[in-house]
């Protein structure tokens, strides 16, 4: 079967890519290999999935900006894949409040002209990346996917939401299946740069301050990349059907009467920052030197995510502890960036 992965060379990406490559597929991948942090990074994770396959037809790569919606068509038409996994996205909180045109063109342009390709083509599922961002200034935990999600705290949380808007008109009038993710802090080997994991190990090795927002009192559902990218694999096959017969399902936030879903994907687990940075420091055997700074803008203090749905949809069960999930991160850590 024949998948476009969006956002292949980006870390979560590329390791649903490289599992979709060990069980079979075809992958399409797109990137537009972005600025935004470490581009030989993202390129040396192609060139990792380019190691695994056996044919070089196994994987092809497109180098376009999915804000162009004519060569998006161009490469939906040319392949015309089964499934699409979109996790072509411009990330970061803090980012989108001094970039907010780069989220505007990436994660609204961009996953407009994901849809309006999908729909063209009948493509059999629609898996895209939203966020937990989108929950906003809840202040209950867990997050549930039934709780509302209209006062984002930034513009990035309103564009992962604006995603899940448009992909259930898609849905509604196109009889498209989409399934919109909500991940959870997700981190291990491979991650992107300007994560919480990656800063702190790089400071610490570089006996340099880590920085800690809110005094470091906070919270998160830390996701583990392996569990996370299991999780992905079972749902895909698994696309929304409509019931429009079923008037219960009409105003449910995550569901719909017709061929749509959203699903929380985290741990289940509220892990304090702070024991976070004490696991890196003992698989790093150093000490954090911590410099502790008020709470930024656009940022929440806590989350968890309720799995119940995810649960009943695929049996979810995460089960990499945070000592284990960080000691990976570091053993990679050391390995790419050659630390003895």
């Amino acid at each position: 079967m024949s998948v476009v992965v969006t956002g292949v060379a980006g870390f979560i990406g590329f390791h649903v890519a490289k599992r979709l490559l060990s069980e079979g597929y075809q992958v399409i991948g797109i990137d537009n290999f972005s600025q935004y942090y470490d581009v030989k990074l993202k390129r040396r994770r192609v060139e990792k999935l380019r190691e695994s396959v056996i044919s070089p037809r196994d994987l092809i790569m497109y180098e376009i900006d999915i804000s162009d919606a004519n060569k998006v068509e161009e490469v939906f038409v040319r392949e015309k894949p089964q499934y699409v996994f979109n996790f072509a996205a411009q990330a970061g909180v803090r980012y989108s409040i001094t970039n907010p045109g780069e989220y505007i063109q990436t994660n609204l342009v961009g996953f407009s002209n994901i849809l309006e390709s999908s729909k063209s083509i009948g493509v059999e599922h629609l898996v895209y990346a939203s966020s937990s961002s989108v929950y906003g200034g809840n202040k209950k935990l867990p997050f549930s996917e039934e709780d509302s999600v209209d006062h984002p705290l930034s513009l990035y949380a309103a564009t992962k939401r604006s995603n899940e808007l448009l992909a259930h008109a898609y849905s509604n009038i196109h009889g498209l299946k989409t399934t919109g993710l909500r991940f959870f802090t997700v981190y291990g080997p491979w991650g992107r740069p300007d994560m919480a994991l990656f800063l702190f190990a790089k400071a610490i090795l570089e006996k340099k301050p880590v920085e800690l927002f809110n005094k470091g009192n906070m919270v998160r559902d830390f996701t583990y990349i392996d569990d996370l990218v299991e999780a992905i694999f079972r749902i895909v096959l698994k696309p929304p059907i409509s019931d429009s017969l079923n008037q219960a399902l009409r105003y449910w936030p995550n569901e719909s009467w017709c061929s749509f879903r959203i699903l929380n994907i985290g741990s289940a687990r509220e892990v304090p920052l702070l024991e976070y940075l004490e696991t890196l420091e003992t698989c790093l055997g150093a000490k954090a030197e911590k410099v502790f700074l008020p709470m930024q803008d656009g940022d929440v203090e806590k989350t968890k995510a309720d799995l119940t749905s995810l649960d009943e949809l695929i049996e979810y069960k995460p089960n990499t502890s945070i000592a284990d999930g960080v000691s990976r991160f570091v053993s990679w850590y050391k390995e790419y960036y050659n630390v003895l």
